[in-house]
């Protein structure tokens, strides 16, 4: 009989979004009557801007025609997107990043997971806690961490607590780490980091010759002026970072998939023997192995994004979900709640009230709100006691989901 991969077995009992489409699923099975709102995860509802539409039925055209029939296209993504993105998301914001250096990819959660396949076994991982799932669960998978304990913590990685004590942003760990994961504007805590703050684990990293994974796929919903959209717009971050962006939430782009990873040629990395190796030509190598690259319909309607039209189309679908995140953030600490986020962020981190679980309040919420958020605990243990809120979802269903929160909990 065939041996499977041990690693997987250590996963908790389900990924974090299935196990909530299961209870809302059972729900849904029990009282087809109910209208449930669903605030959980973070996908977009409204449609594709009109500019990456039309960008894209035409490249459909295209490919009607032996003339500009496209087949398999570049590994790394088409030339004339990666340029359009060094330009208007990197260079026009100081960073000395060029089109080379940036690998088009199918979801940025993909290449959180698949960067570690360079990556060796012996590193010493750090991660916030709470934590997108993805970071954490990857690793598992990847053998990087022994077994979870009863407050799901894995053994080998190093948690880094975040709280509202400390603003939602990790303190520099006393002891040594070989890869650190960050995610700015924050999943789930919809928290941001400054860039004194970001400078920070840029000399940490250099001092200790580490590498940060940044997960920025959330900076296009940064409304304050004076926070960094990139790592790289932090000196010294070329030689100890690998950012990780999305074309999901800025551009809606969930069910069309396009995002992208930036790995400087300046990055290091060192082999057994001691000896240094650039992280690019790994990367490269392995997406030539394990990738054949994004459509070339996909990547025309990402690279409409950077259009006029498709700048005033998405900047206009960020502002609605903004609104959203304010309603919500508004609504909720007019009722009583303890909200973080919602500001910078389209996560609103809300308390939860009465001493309730996390998964206790997610029941609560659905059975007695037919509402659907995403218990904290499911992000680390440090996330236990809160509840994360999405913007994501209509102007009518927000309004009447906090209609239905607030009218509760005042009840109550």
């Amino acid at each position: 009989m065939a041996t499977i991969n041990d690693n997987y077995l250590k996963l908790k009992a389900g990924y974090l979004f299935p196990e909530i489409a299961r209870r809302v699923n059972a729900f849904a099975a029990a009282n087809p009557e109910a209208n449930i709102i669903r605030l959980g995860i973070g996908d977009v509802t409204e449609p594709l801007p009109e500019a990456c539409r039309t960008a894209m039925i035409k490249a459909v055209e295209e490919m009607g025609d032996r003339a500009t029939f496209q087949g398999y296209g570049p590994e790394q993504g088409y030339a004339w997107l990666r340029e359009a993105i060094a330009r208007h998301d990197f260079q026009a914001r100081g960073c000395d990043i060029d089109a080379s250096e940036i690998f088009i990819s199918d979801g940025s959660k993909c290449d959180c997971g698949n960067i570690l396949d360079i990556f060796g076994a012996n590193n010493t991982i750090a991660v916030t806690d709470p934590v997108y799932p993805v970071y954490v669960d990857t690793n598992v998978m990847a053998g990087h961490t022994g077994e979870a304990n009863d407050r799901g913590e894995y053994g080998g990685l190093v948690y880094l607590p975040i709280s509202a004590e400390n603003g939602f942003t990790a303190e520099i760990p006393s002891q040594k780490v070989d890869l650190i994961y960050l995610c700015f504007p924050n999943n789930p805590t919809g928290a941001t980091a400054s860039r004194a703050h970001l400078q920070a684990w840029v000399d940490y990293a250099k001092t200790h010759g580490s590498i940060i994974f940044f997960d920025a796929a959330y900076e296009a919903f940064i409304t304050n002026s004076d926070l960094p959209h990139s790592i790289y717009e932090i000196e010294g971050a070329r030689d100890c970072a690998i950012e990780f962006r999305s074309f999901s939430k800025n551009a809606g782009f969930t069910g069309t998939r396009c995002a992208l990873t930036v790995v400087p040629k300046t990055l290091m990395g060192k082999a057994a023997d001691g000896s240094e190796v650039e992280v690019w030509k790994l990367w490269n190598r392995r997406q030539s192995t394990k990738f054949n690259g994004v459509s070339y319909i996909v990547q025309r309607g990402a690279e409409a994004v950077y259009s006029p039209a498709g700048q005033a189309q998405i900047n206009a679908l960020v502002s609605f979900y903004m609104e959203n995140a304010r309603i919500i953030r508004e609504q909720l600490t007019a009722a009583g709640f303890q909200v973080y986020g919602g500001v910078d962020a389209p996560y609103a981190w809300v308390q939860t009230p009465h001493g309730l679980t996390s998964w206790d309040f997610f029941d609560k919420l659905l059975h007695g709100c037919n509402v659907v958020g995403t218990p904290g605990s499911g992000f680390g243990a440090a996330g236990e006691g809160y509840f994360r809120i999405s913007a994501f979802n209509s102007r009518a269903n927000v309004d009447e989901a906090m209609k239905r929160i607030t009218s509760k909990f005042k009840a109550d």
